[in-house]
């Protein structure tokens, strides 16, 4: 691992866990400290991320980006249920052989990161949980039609993005573009879309995690993590409300919408979004 590798440069590298998965990771960013895993949304890997935001959050902390089974360049088959999908995380972990880490989820990847806090609460240091929400909170049973319809295509594209992602005003559909940008300015070592096994598993994932549960939502307060909850404020995929829900539910959990924003806020609004993340864990 290099301190000057940036996401444009830094090497897809591989690692065998004992589960037998062969997980395709990046490591990279300042060096020391306690490292910053990041959980990708649905359908993400390696490349979906932010370079801007990815960049800004490595010039003050070690990074480690990961596809999760079956994801992209991992080998295996994606899971269909969070848990699963948290424990192929830990084995990944384990295999790495790291003992505290710091969590951030984004949607998808941000149940998993729920669920890692609760199974192993003395590996997460600090978490942050990004445009995502609690198991059984009310509106979360799968998405509303035109966005299902919009992110589970076969092969979505630049429109898809910018529906789903970016909220419909002049300037959020421009920061959306601008990310595009960003997204594709990576051309070597360039990850590998998705498969449609994994968005089938993953839909399912999403949508049995989403089954109003009032109980499901007490597990929250079990985790004592000092949390970070943030969300655009137009969030077409996951009502910002359920932000505000976990930071009601989660001991020590702070909230932040972003304006003008949909759910792609980190995107839109890397700078800001990426200077709150590195003052919380530097707090």
């Amino acid at each position: 691992m290099s301190a000057t590798e940036t996401s444009l440069t830094a090497p897809t590298r591989f690692l065998a866990a004992e589960n037998g998965v062969r997980y395709a990771y990046r490591r990279y960013g300042k060096p020391g400290g306690t490292p910053l895993v990041l959980l990708p949304r649905f359908r993400g890997d390696l490349d979906t991320w932010d370079p801007a935001l990815l960049d800004a959050l490595a010039d003050e902390r070690e990074l480690i980006l990961v596809n999760n089974r079956g994801v992209s360049s991992t080998s295996g088959t994606t899971p269909a249920t969070i848990v699963e999908m948290a424990r192929d995380l830990l084995a990944f972990i384990d295999a790495l052989k790291l003992t505290h880490i710091d969590l951030l989820g984004f949607s998808l990847g941000g149940f998993v990161a729920q669920e890692v806090a609760l199974i192993r609460p003395d590996l997460v240091r600090r978490l942050i949980l990004a445009a995502t929400g609690p198991q059984g909170g009310p509106n979360m049973h799968g998405w509303r039609k035109d966005i299902a319809d919009a992110v589970r295509k076969d092969e979505p594209g630049a429109a898809e993005l910018l529906y789903t992602f970016f909220k419909p005003t002049e300037t959020s559909q421009a920061a959306g573009r601008e990310y595009l940008g960003r997204f594709l300015a990576r051309t070597q070592d360039r990850d590998v879309a998705s498969s449609l096994q994994t968005r089938d598993a993953h839909y399912d994932a999403v949508c049995a995690w989403g089954v109003a549960d009032h109980a499901k939502l007490q597990r929250l307060q079990s985790i004592r993590q000092p949390t970070f909850v943030a969300n655009g404020d137009a969030d077409a995929m996951i009502p910002p409300s359920l932000s505000h829900l976990m930071g009601g539910l989660i001991p020590q959990a702070q909230v932040k919408i972003y304006p003008d924003a949909g759910h792609g806020f980190l995107f839109q609004h890397h700078a800001e979004f990426a200077g709150d993340v590195n003052a919380f864990l530097s707090a």
